[in-house]
């Protein structure tokens, strides 16, 4: 008898330097079938291995060491290719352009309605 094999969940790569957010949002795509790698900051995603196999970026713009542009450019000069969403609590048609043109497949308010992330997602 041959065991089956585990279910592969979406992964997503969280990055949001707030506390309370990262961890909400972590928990709600959790409960939603994700697998989520959540970090505080744009270097520890760039460091952690396992960034690169994510299906998914769910980002903050305005981070502590970076911010969400230049961290899904760095993704991609690593070869990330999956779908980006970023998160801002401070939008803008200019930074929605650059956040189209980097890659981003949406911007999203904050705060986060988590209808519109998950449709963002593809769900």
């Amino acid at each position: 008898m041959t065991t089956p094999s585990p279910i592969q969940r979406p992964s997503v790569l969280l990055v949001e330097d707030d506390d309370g957010v990262r961890r909400s949002t972590q928990l709600l795509l959790h409960g939603q079938g994700y697998q989520v790698r959540a970090h505080s900051v744009a270097g520890a995603s760039l460091a952690d291995p396992a960034s690169l196999s994510a299906d998914y970026l769910v980002a903050d713009y305005c981070l502590p060491d970076s911010d969400g542009i230049a961290l899904l450019r760095a993704l991609h000069a690593r070869g990330w290719t999956g779908r980006a969403v970023l998160m801002t609590g401070y939008p803008s048609p200019g930074l929605t352009a650059e956040a189209e043109a980097t890659g981003y497949a949406t911007l999203l308010e904050k705060p986060l309605r988590m209808h519109e992330l998950l449709g963002a997602l593809g769900d």
